[in-house]
């Protein structure tokens, strides 16, 4: 009675929340992707799969959602990435550098 559907999401969708409309049997519903949305989670529309067989009642449709992480970055995508990694804590301190040694680079022509 129940049908699996696989949304793919982008990561600024999942990270930022959206609303999305989904394709249903009984045509597309609008589904609120709430914000920070990881990739595996489901979200039930109620009584939007088959009918059972035996009459009791509609099935449910599950939306199963992927986060899909891009194979080609632009040079300008790449560095967005490195500073919300940066602010996030996500660069080991090894790899990050404060302001000021970023300048102390610049100046010494590095």
């Amino acid at each position: 009675d129940d049908i699996m559907y696989e949304l793919k999401l982008t990561f600024p969708q999942a990270a930022l929340g959206d609303e999305i409309e989904v394709p249903t049997i009984h045509g597309k519903v609008k589904l609120k992707i709430p914000v920070g949305t990881q990739s595996g989670a489901q979200f039930r529309l109620k009584e939007k799969g088959v009918k059972n067989v035996h009459g009791y009642g509609m099935g449910h449709q599950y939306v199963i959602v992927n986060v899909v992480t891009p194979s080609k970055l632009t040079e300008k995508q790449k560095q967005l990435l490195r500073e919300f990694a940066e602010i996030s804590g996500d660069i080991p301190e090894e790899q990050s550098s404060s302001l000021l040694d970023k300048i102390k680079k610049k100046l010494k022509g590095e």
